[in-house]
């Protein structure tokens, strides 16, 4: 396996990094099929990092459609134990503002059609997720966007719903209701991944619109949207300039242990392709 890198996917409106020193673009190949998008390795900072578009470059592929699996495989393959990742979101609160940012500490799946394990039929397992969020990972983002003098709230709920449609207003208000803070597409899917991969992961989310509870607000719209993403996107990158010089590769937490005793399915009845392939996940 390479070196540890910083993993960052990238959202809606971070497509590549301005000031990464490109080393080389990586098709990683997976038991899973192909990543959104090749990844490009460079340096930020002093700090190798690993870049991946989740949409891909030109955002072309939907939520729905993202090869998540691949997407964290392909990270795990290349060294990456901590991924960052930058999501353009809706508030569910008045206090969190479009332009404000938010790291969340919790997910609600409202997700419908995708695949959200490594674990498959002939290799069973469970890992514990009441955490979801790395918080020593989170904490050197809030750090990081402090610096920059980003407005950004720490902790919170991220429900995420399949899409590609915005919610209707009685979803909105049914959201508003659990208490949720921000409302997505796509993170609750990575972090679950992530764990079973045992590698630190958090969101540096993009607030962008009020979804649709607020009736006073126009509901939220594609134009919208990219409005505010564009100057989210400039001090996103801001952030994870400041975050690279701050990164440290050895990890405080036990994100890295995650899987370790995850397997039920006694190894000797394995089929020994499937092993093979998930070898850099379960061992």
């Amino acid at each position: 396996m390479a070196e540890k890198l910083l993993g960052v996917i990238g959202g809606s409106g971070l497509y590549s990094m301005n000031e990464l020193k490109v080393i080389e673009k990586i098709s990683v190949d997976t038991p899973f099929g192909t990543p959104s998008d090749s990844i490009v390795v460079g340096e930020l900072n002093g700090t190798k990092m690993a870049f991946l578009p989740r949409h891909g470059v030109g955002h072309f592929i939907p939520p729905s459609e993202i090869n998540f699996r691949a997407n964290i495989f392909a990270m795990k393959k290349l060294g990456v134990e901590q991924i960052i990742s930058v999501s353009a979101v809706g508030s569910m609160k008045e206090k969190l503002k479009p332009g404000h940012f938010s790291i969340p500490y919790q997910f609600i799946d409202k997700t419908t059609r995708r695949v959200s394990t490594f674990f498959t039929t002939g290799m069973v397992g469970h890992v514990a997720l009441a955490d979801p969020v790395c918080l020593a990972t989170a904490d050197l983002l809030s750090e990081a966007a402090h610096k920059v003098n980003a407005v950004v709230h720490n902790g919170g709920t991220y429900v995420c719903i399949e899409g590609p449609q915005f919610s209707t207003r009685a979803e909105s208000n049914v959201y508003r209701q659990w208490d949720v803070d921000i409302i997505g597409m796509t993170n609750v899917t990575e972090a679950k991944l992530a764990r079973e991969a045992s590698i630190c992961y958090a969101t540096l989310a993009l607030v962008t619109d009020y979804d649709c509870w607020k009736e006073e607000e126009e509901p939220v719209t594609v134009e919208a949207v990219l409005e505010i993403m564009h100057k989210n996107v400039e001090t996103a990158q801001k952030i994870l300039k400041e975050l690279a010089f701050e990164f440290n590769e050895k990890r405080s937490c036990g994100c890295g242990s995650a899987a370790q005793n995850a397997l039920v399915t006694d190894s000797k009845s394995i089929p020994t392709q499937l092993k093979d392939e998930l070898s850099i996940l379960f061992g």
